[in-house]
């Protein structure tokens, strides 16, 4: 599968409109994948910060090289 990437704005409408460019470069018939990642809340994002921070704690020195890989 070849993959297609563009971002839109959501607007509360039950319909997700594709780009005429990116519609462009679509195979005019067959099968594809849909796949819509939304943006996270703040709070799921300062969740995993703090359980990263969480459990590099109770690391080794010998695993330090990790601590700056997120």
């Amino acid at each position: 599968m070849r993959a297609v990437e563009f971002t839109i704005e959501l607007k509360g409408e039950p319909v997700v409109q594709i780009p005429e460019n990116v519609a462009a470069e679509l195979p005019k018939a067959g099968l594809a994948r849909v796949i819509i990642l939304a943006g996270e809340p703040a709070d799921d994002a300062q969740w995993r910060r703090a359980s990263h921070e969480q459990f590099a704690r109770d690391d080794g020195t010998e695993d330090t090289v990790y601590d700056t890989y997120k």
